[in-house]
């Protein structure tokens, strides 16, 4: 049923509304504050699916609620009410987020109607934020370790702010997914997540990688290009391994998350990005720091929010989950039917000695699939996790 808060002094106009709102729908569940004070401590406490505020009212105004609200909780649409005086504020208020305005004294068919397509708008809002809280099937966090369990709560949090992380780890730990999770919980995962490991790039390529180039600044350079970083404008550039970047990268990079442009090689020419970014490495930075390989002020940039991806040895009781989510996932793709593991051949592939964490255990289970005989077992694993 949908929850709907009236914030206005004027009790008549109060009745007024509340009268039209319950005969046009008895569904509707129609709530009054008398003041803006009032009204959100009611929004603090209770969900509403739509608010209609007054603009001119003592204590509070309805410019300040609508300010308040949209802090709290800014998901709830909010019709403002104006008097033949407020009309220039009533304006300004769509400017500052409001749904919509009505003037009093309210005309019926104009009050439903914005009431109908806000409430509307507000189930379009709530249904966007819970597919956003879904990340792709590609990039599952498997486990409930309480390592795994400590880092889904952080990107939870992170993820909805355009903070920068970066995430440490030995390779095959799962770097990449926790990108992947970041971005997708983002309010910029309709925009691209662009990714770049730096160290698959030569060093004297990357700056041109990075931030593109234009006709004629190297030999090869026969047209203008674009780089990652305009690629990544409105969404998330994850650049991966980024302690294997040159210094000179690094310097560009720094000037990019300082002022938020970037320039091509061979350009003089200012290009403004609006991207997030987020770095990874299986380096230690500090020691990277103290033998001037890495640029400290770029660490202390990139490590707004750090978080640590254990290996997979420091947390094997997420072992039984990791290998029945990948039977399941490399059967589909071989068009195969799942096999089962046996009670043993789990427990010896959790005491297993896993130097290459997930990467590794993903390519053991594909090969006990392949080779294995319907139940995996014991001497599955002894003939082939080792090979």
């Amino acid at each position: 049923m949908p929850r709907i808060l009236i914030i206005e002094d004027e009790a008549a106009i109060r009745r007024v509304l509340v009268k039209i709102l319950s005969e046009e729908n008895s569904n509707y569940q129609v709530e009054e504050a008398e003041d803006g004070l009032i009204g959100i401590e009611k929004i603090k406490n209770e969900d509403f699916d739509l608010i209609l505020c007054d603009i001119k009212m003592p204590k509070m105004d309805g410019v300040e609620v609508l300010e308040a609200v949209k802090k709290i909780k800014p998901e709830i649409p909010i019709v403002m009410i104006s008097g033949h005086g407020d009309l220039d504020t009533a304006v300004n208020t769509m400017r500052l987020g409001a749904f919509d305005y009505i003037s009093k004294p309210p005309d019926l068919n104009r009050l439903l109607n914005t009431v109908r397509i806000a409430l509307n708008s507000k189930e379009l809002v709530v249904e966007n934020k819970m597919l956003k809280k879904k990340v792709s099937k590609n990039f599952e966090m498997i486990g409930e370790s309480e390592a795994i369990t400590n880092i889904k709560g952080m990107i939870d949090k992170v993820a909805p702010t355009d903070a920068r992380v970066l995430i440490t780890g030995p390779n095959g730990t799962g770097k990449e997914l926790v990108a992947h999770w970041l971005h997708q919980k983002s309010e910029r995962s309709s925009g691209p997540l662009v990714e770049v490991n730096c160290a698959a790039i030569p060093s004297e390529l990357i700056e041109s990688e990075l931030f593109g180039h234009v006709k004629g600044a190297f030999t090869n350079a026969v047209k203008d290009r674009a780089g990652k970083f305009e690629a990544a404008n409105g969404g998330t550039i994850f650049l991966d391994e980024i302690g294997d970047m040159s210094l000179s990268a690094q310097a560009k990079v720094l000037r990019a998350l300082q002022e938020s442009r970037i320039q091509r090689v061979g350009s003089d020419k200012d290009i403004k990005v609006d991207v997030r970014v987020i770095a990874a490495t299986n380096k230690d930075l500090k020691k990277e720091i103290d033998e001037g390989k890495f640029r400290e002020d770029l660490y202390h940039r990139l490590a707004v929010i750090l978080i640590k991806v254990p290996p997979l040895n420091d947390r094997r009781e997420d072992i039984p989950l990791l290998i029945e989510y990948f039977t399941e996932k490399i059967s589909n793709e071989h068009g195969t039917a799942k096999k089962s593991f046996s009670e043993k051949a789990v427990k010896m592939l959790q005491d297993y000695d896993w130097t290459g964490n997930i990467r590794e255990l993903r390519n053991v289970v594909e090969r006990l699939i392949i080779l294995g005989e319907k139940e995996v077992g014991e001497q599955d694993v002894k003939l082939f996790a080792s090979k």
